[in-house]
């Protein structure tokens, strides 16, 4: 009850005229910014921030957060239409919510992206503002084993992300690794793999990767096939809206996707990005029709994006009770409030207890803003595709080459966006899966990190990933995610051999 009491407090401080205002205006910025290919929350944030000086730290935290959220909500659009993920978080809702546009259900994808975005982060919120005192400390039970574990399940379950082989997936993963090392080796300072060249020594930026292979490749490969296209952009507004079918197929994966991101999101350092690779994985595993992933599953795009937004509002949990962020986007927003003369940590729910329940009420008003935007506006988005494909690539390459500049405002960056773009074309030429790639980028840093330091605490050995019960716990789903592939090809070649017995 008094949490509720508080709440109220809460709701008192967001509903007045300036607090609203400045929560609007943060999800509309993030709205754009999400829509931005290479810009994201967390530089959205950064931009922005000088912005708020001068303004009361209850307004300009409730504004900076809506940008965070707001950009997942912007993100699916451009994963959704160009399959060119505005947001990292939304790499997974591209795989799937791309080829529902080219089958003419752009706006039945963007309305379950809206939806479920809707409901798991309402649902992240509610759990933040019940369980932030409790939960705040279950993130210092995490070490650098449970974090190279979780990052390295991460990357085992990309056998799951790619529909077809197996062993191409794996593959895939390993040249993300291979990606990822290209730099200065964080502990020593030595260059390696950059053969030389300086522009190479802070390594591969993410969003070159990531327009580049999803972004290019796939306009490379649309214009070389543009006749079928054609076909396949045409589709009519009264065909976009959600079935009772949709519906029954979808409500699972919200709540499965929604309770993988706010435990992922609770875990500091991780994010949205493996929230929504890992909720995918589940929603994969957990699906009658497997087949159906990276086809154009509806279930697929529910559960990535029902994860990436509940990842975000779960990351305020350790923000809030430990000062430590769960993010890069709440790690710009913990440096906003150093700036606004708050000191971060565990005295701060009791310390700026107003400013804390202000800034929790205004993100349950603020997904109530963002899906009052998107719904209205998914048939207008999704009505683009009438225009011939051949007319949207030269704007598509302009805004994935704008995005990828913006991020270090290099040339250099452009090269690499160009030279990916390659890469993803022949990916997808010889159908090779390109989810593994981008999901190796983003883990390798947390998982050669949380390793070193592992081996490091243990003296070189490789028994401290079993000592503690959780790492214990994510060792065996980790050995879990590697033999069920197996296990299921087993399956299916016994299958074979049953029908071959029967014939």
């Amino acid at each position: 009850m008094e949490t509720l009491g508080l709440l109220g407090h809460g709701f008192a401080t967001a509903f007045t005229p300036a607090n609203l205002l400045a929560t609007f205006i943060g999800c509309l910025l993030g709205q754009f910014i999400g829509i931005l290919p290479g810009i994201g929350p967390a530089a959205g944030i950064a931009l922005l921030l000088p912005i708020t000086f001068g303004v009361p730290a209850a307004t300009a935290l409730m504004m900076l957060s809506g940008i965070m959220y707001g950009a997942m909500y912007g993100g699916t659009l451009t994963s959704v239409l160009i399959n060119v993920p505005g947001e990292a978080a939304s790499v997974m809702t591209a795989v799937d919510g791309h080829q529902l546009a080219k089958q003419g259900r752009a706006g039945a994808a963007l309305s379950i992206a809206a939806i479920g975005s809707f409901i798991a982060g309402v649902g992240a919120v509610a759990l933040l503002a019940f369980l932030c005192p409790v939960l705040g400390g279950f993130a210092l039970k995490f070490n650098a084993p449970e974090f190279f574990l979780l990052a390295t399940l991460g990357l085992t379950t990309t056998a799951s992300l790619g529909s077809g082989s197996t062993s191409k997936a794996l593959l895939m993963a390993v040249f993300g690794l291979i990606v990822a090392l290209v730099g200065t080796d964080p502990m020593t300072g030595l260059p390696r793999l950059t053969f030389g060249e300086m522009e190479l020594m802070d390594g591969i930026d993410f969003i070159p990767v990531a327009v580049g292979i999803f972004g290019i490749g796939e306009v490379l490969a649309s214009l070389e096939a543009s006749q079928t296209n054609v076909s396949f952009i045409k589709t009519r507004l009264r065909d976009l809206w959600l079935t009772k079918k949709d519906w029954v197929a979808c409500r699972m994966a919200i709540l499965r996707g929604g309770t993988v991101g706010f435990l992922v999101g609770l875990m500091p350092g991780v994010g949205p990005v493996v929230a929504s690779m890992l909720a995918y994985a589940v929603e994969h595993r957990a699906s009658k029709h497997p087949e159906r992933f990276g086809k154009g599953a509806l279930d697929a795009v529910a559960a990535a994006e029902s994860a990436n937004n509940s990842a975000v509002q779960a990351a305020m949990i350790p923000m809030l009770a430990l000062g430590i962020p769960g993010s890069a986007a709440t790690a710009v927003l913990l440096a906003a409030l150093v700036l606004l003369g708050i000191r971060p940590g565990p005295m701060l729910m009791t310390q700026q207890s107003e400013l804390v329940w202000g800034l929790i009420a205004s993100m349950f008003i603020g997904n109530v803003i963002l899906i009052i935007m998107n719904l209205p506006m998914a048939p207008l988005f999704a009505a683009s595709l009438r225009i011939p494909y051949e007319y949207l690539a030269p704007g598509i390459l302009v805004v994935s080459l704008v995005g990828s500049f913006a991020t270090t405002l290099s040339l250099f960056n452009v090269g690499i966006t160009i030279f990916f773009g390659v890469i993803g074309y022949l990916m997808l030429k010889f159908n090779l899966p390109r989810a593994p790639v981008v999901l190796a980028i983003v883990l390798a840093p947390l998982m050669e990190s949380s390793l070193r330091q592992s081996l490091m605490l243990s003296l070189g050995s490789p028994l401290i990933f079993l000592q503690r019960p959780i790492s214990a716990i994510l060792f065996a789903m980790v050995l879990t995610s590697l033999a069920l592939p197996l296990f299921r090809r087993k399956k299916v070649e016994a299958k074979g051999d049953e029908l071959d017995g029967t014939v």
